[in-house]
């Protein structure tokens, strides 16, 4: 027999299967020995008080277990070999997400990327780290899994589509990803098993009749006589590949942003977020967040924490919370420096860092001649102002929290994550006015909120400029083609419509059924 109840219980309870069993017990009235099994269903941590508690729903096996309950339903691909293609232009979670949705539906993808698989991706990070060498096609953004394989893993989405949203958790645990993510508020798979995960996930395309080509960078669209619908792309080396095209390349592909508006196809400037990459001891936050001297103690994981105020109209916000992780180098062309974070799975490291970042908005920025890509220059100019502040290299422009609120040079900066190395400058002369007065505003908030969060043991890295696309391609709500353009899907972060891992899964996955839908009702008429 199997019962669901909610518990509050604290973090011991929760971590330990006998407390667990006991408590359950109590709850239900019934004998200890009767509950055989549990199954945490969901959790959450809640530290908005001073005693921190776990918020679990428990499935209870009363007198044996019910293995069935326990099974999570497969999903199932058929071969698609030999129909109908459809092109896919990225395999970043939108992609990938696609492609499977595809094959689901009857359609074969191919996927062209531009980048190397996750394993050669490696070594080009690997020269990123030591050696400063950035290449544009393999990089921390380019590649396969996109930007999220190796800088990412955060799994926690605000969208509302709870169906796709559980698909996608479900599908990713289907190719690897641990149990828990079906589980926590706040799942992670963490940068380093999601590579393997990938590769499971590139497998099952291919073994259903999927294509996936690396190193395949897309540098055209192949219209129509009257340039109205799109029937494919050509890639660098002149090569067509005909068929519909999902358009999921991420929101660093700014040399496909360039080629789209020089072939005519309308883009949006879209609002963006700039601003740094603020790391704090580890230790010093789970403190903070769990009200408690000694930190998190046994059963709690490291801690998460989120910021936001307004500061003259426009949001300051933390952004991409990485407890226990790392900051790393996300150029994704020489002469650029950028950075963003990431978590290992057990979010083991020192320290804790997050994107902390100033909304603009198109209005912010003047006109241009090509206004629908002004926002993406405003990010290339600040990424090229801390590049050349670093002296032609990856070491990254830091201050220490304190300083930078003071506006004064760092005698002396932290031990810090990021593999690279730092440079003492002046990061609030560095970043656009406007933004550092409000990130300087927004952290004396932040320290009123949370005595303890301001600190000369914090340090500010920079620059966090790729938040977001800065351009969105417009498209038909119904349709989710391109508004101007039929036969163009453009989805995920790239296009402007995500921002995660799970939304861009998601983005992926309703542009394929748009597109599975087109074809469907093109044979049938």
């Amino acid at each position: 027999m199997l019962e669901t109840i909610t518990l509050r219980v604290e973090p011991a309870t929760a971590a330990i299967p006998e407390r667990l069993k006991a408590e359950c017990s109590r709850q239900l009235h019934i004998d200890p020995s009767r509950v055989v099994a549990t199954d945490i269903v969901r959790r959450s941590i809640d530290a908005r008080q001073r005693k921190v508690y776990v918020n679990l729903t428990v499935r209870v096996h009363i007198d044996a277990v019910d293995n069935s309950a326990r099974e999570v339903e497969p999903v199932v691909y058929p071969d698609v070999t030999n129909v109908h293609q459809a092109i896919i232009v990225g395999a970043g979670p939108a992609g990938l997400f696609a492609a499977l949705e595809l094959i689901e539906l009857g359609v074969k993808p191919v996927i062209l990327e531009r980048g190397k698989d996750v394993d050669s991706r490696r070594r080009d990070m690997t020269a990123i780290n030591r050696e400063g060498i950035v290449d544009e096609d393999s990089n921390y953004c380019f590649g396969e899994g996109g930007a999220g394989a190796y800088s990412d893993g955060k799994l926690y989405t605000r969208s509302k589509k709870r169906g796709p949203v559980e698909k996608v958790l479900r599908v990713f645990h289907l190719h690897g990803a641990q149990a828990d993510i079906l589980v926590d508020a706040h799942p992670h798979i963490g940068s380093d098993r999601l590579p393997s995960v990938i590769k499971s996930m590139r497998n099952t395309i291919l073994e259903h009749g999927g294509e996936v080509h690396f190193g395949t960078r897309v540098t055209g669209l192949l219209l129509s006589p009257d340039g109205k619908r799109v029937e494919g792309v050509t890639d660098r080396n002149g090569k067509e590949w005909r068929g519909p095209v999902i358009l999921a390349t991420g929101h660093s592909a700014r040399d496909v942003y360039r080629m789209l508006y020089a072939a005519g196809v309308e883009l949006q400037a879209k609002g963006i977020a700039v601003g740094v990459r603020l790391e704090h001891p580890q230790e010093l936050i789970d403190r903070l967040q769990y009200h408690s001297p000694q930190g998190r103690g046994k059963y709690l994981p490291a801690a998460e924490y989120s910021m936001l105020t307004r500061v003259d109209g426009r949001a300051v916000y933390s952004f991409c919370m990485c407890p226990g992780g790392y900051i790393i180098p996300a150029a994704s062309a020489p002469g650029q420096l950028v950075v963003n974070g990431m978590s290992p799975a057990n979010r083991g490291t020192k320290w804790a860092n997050s994107g902390m970042v100033v909304e603009i908005l198109p209005e912010d920025i003047a006109d241009t001649k090509d206004s629908a890509l002004k926002m993406m220059h405003f990010q290339e100019v600040i990424e090229k102002r801390f590049f050349e502040a670093a002296e032609g290299t990856q070491h990254a422009p830091a201050q220490r929290m304190t300083d930078f609120v003071a506006g004064r040079l760092s005698e002396d900066l932290p031990r810090s994550s990021y593999p690279p190395g730092l440079v003492s400058r002046r990061v609030d002369e560095l970043l656009p006015e406007g933004v550092a007065r409000r990130l300087q505003e927004g952290f004396k908030v932040f320290g009123a909120k949370q005595r303890g969060f301001l600190t000369r043991d914090a340090v500010l890295i920079g620059d966090e400029t790729r938040t977001s696309s800065p351009v969105r391609i417009p498209r038909d709500s119904e349709t989710l083609q391109h508004i101007g353009v039929a036969g163009l899907y453009p989805c995920g972060e790239g296009a402007g419509y995500a921002g995660g891992i799970v939304s861009a899964a998601i983005d992926g996955i309703m542009s394929a059924r748009a597109l599975a839908e087109e074809l469907k009702s093109q044979s049938n008429g």
